[in-house]
């Protein structure tokens, strides 16, 4: 059996580049299953415009599915790092074994609660009459294919987390690619609209399961699928520590649903659906931001849960320090495109000059505070991939708050447009926390460490 990456010996500075990167590079990949989508969507003669505002409401019940996805993934995957550093192989047989029981268990009942409530779910997430049958054809295909939402992007951490990070990016690259090439067939080859856009992603994201599983289920990986071990108390530890990537992007719905309802609102009949399609590309744009960025960071939590669990804390220190190295470098390189470089991005969405003009400045407002983002995702993801689930949740809920707090406020004493100011304001003030904490906090958990008995 051969390993890509030794998370226990291997030099700290290019064991971290040869995680970050392959996980960079996957979600810079993954973004094309929804921003492709939205591409292609946004340019259906006549109707584009609308349509992209019905597919960006959508936005929401797909980062749900998401969520369960990193509740079990990001839940279960440090927690088999550390069995792995301490040792304990059953206990690594365990935790793979509950979390993929728990992503099928969770998938079929998602799949029954979202189809039952999808109508009522797009109406309270911003959808106008306009734009809602755009958006009804779009989930209704998608949420068929929850399971493979699900199984793809959670088992996926496995993977990742035992050192094949390059596996885990050939299988994000199989389904992007796919995306890429089934869009404009099913779209406007066999004239499906927005319904073909669905229905490519879930072609896609079946090709992915299929090889993460054919992997999980073979004999390169040291701890594989295995249909035994099951136990509420496992399944209890990977939840709680899930509980935090979970929040993350949970919130990040209730983020789009509240961005969505704002818009609608203080835009009016005349402007509410122009303003929901440009926010809907101005999310584009972040999640080309944000979803890299959480390749970075959650990529290389397999190095500090490892060497937390061989109690190896100066290899934890300098695995930490190196991550927000490239998490910094990569937002600092992400900020310099977005304010030279949106108005292209736009284009691919639309032509029409005035939700250009309005999409731009709205990249351009939202990504002014994103190099402290990487202070955020860093540390956040850090205390997670170490089992410290408790500090993790708690500057996540803090960076929500936040964010409710300025996107309810600054529309009300400042217009429709102020919104956009809610997220570099909100950057800056959680990475100024999540820093804070981090420094005051780090030495004393690793000191515990040193001294407890096993996570």
């Amino acid at each position: 059996m051969v390993l890509e990456n030794n998370l226990g010996k291997d030099d700290i500075k290019s064991l971290v580049v040869r995680l970050a990167v392959p996980s960079m590079l996957a979600q810079f990949v993954s973004v094309f299953y929804s921003v492709v989508d939205r591409m292609y969507i946004g340019n259906i003669a006549g109707t584009g415009e609308l349509a992209l505002a019905g597919v960006g409401v959508c936005g929401p019940i797909v980062t749900l599915i998401s969520s369960f996805s990193a509740l079990i993934g990001f839940g279960g995957s440090p927690l088999l790092s550390i069995r792995m550093g301490e040792k304990d192989e059953e206990g690594a047989r365990k935790i793979v074994a509950n979390s993929f029981m728990m992503l099928c268990v969770i998938s079929i009942v998602l799949t029954a609660l979202s189809l039952l409530l999808k109508d009522a779910l797009l109406m309270w997430f911003g959808a106008s009459e306009v734009t809602f049958p755009y958006a009804n054809q779009y989930i209704t295909v998608y949420l068929c294919g929850t399971v493979f939402a699900l199984l793809s992007g959670g088992m996926n951490q496995f993977i990742i987390c035992q050192g094949f990070a390059k596996v885990g990016m050939k299988s994000v690259m199989l389904g992007a690619v796919l995306n890429l090439i089934l869009d404009p067939v099913f779209i406007f080859g066999f004239h499906m609209g927005v319904a073909g856009g669905a229905l490519a992603t879930v072609i896609s994201q079946a090709a992915s399961t299929l090889f993460v599983l054919a992997f999980l289920f073979g004999s390169h990986p040291p701890v594989r699928i295995t249909f035994q071990g099951y136990s509420a108390k496992i399944c209890k530890r990977i939840l709680m520590l899930g509980f935090s990537p979970f929040i993350i992007i949970a919130f990040d719905n209730i983020l789009i649903i509240t961005l969505n309802t704002i818009l609608q609102q203080y835009g009016g009949a005349q402007r509410g659906d122009m303003m929901v399609t440009c926010g809907t590309i101005m999310q584009s744009f972040m999640l080309i931001v944000t979803m890299p960025l959480g390749g970075i960071t959650s990529g290389t939590q397999s190095i500090l849960g490892y060497n937390y669990g061989a109690r190896q804390m100066d290899r934890v220190k300098k695995g930490e320090m190196q991550i927000l190295k490239i998490a910094v470098l990569f937002c600092t390189v992400m900020f310099v495109l977005s304010q030279t470089c949106s108005r292209y991005f736009v284009l691919l969405f639309t032509r029409n000059p005035e939700y250009i003009e309005m999409s731009v400045r709205a990249i351009r407002i939202s990504t002014l505070m994103i190099i402290p983002l990487a202070v955020q995702y860093t540390f956040v993801d850090g205390f997670t991939g170490m089992g410290i689930a408790q500090i993790a949740i708690s500057l996540s809920f803090w960076r929500k708050f936040l964010f409710f707090l300025f996107v309810m406020l600054l529309p009300k004493f400042f217009g429709v447009e102020a919104v956009f100011w809610t997220e570099p304001i909100i950057d800056i003030l959680a990475a100024l926390t999540t820093s804070t904490v981090y420094v005051t906090q780090i030495g004393k958990i690793l000191n515990r460490r040193m001294l407890s008995g096993n996570a």
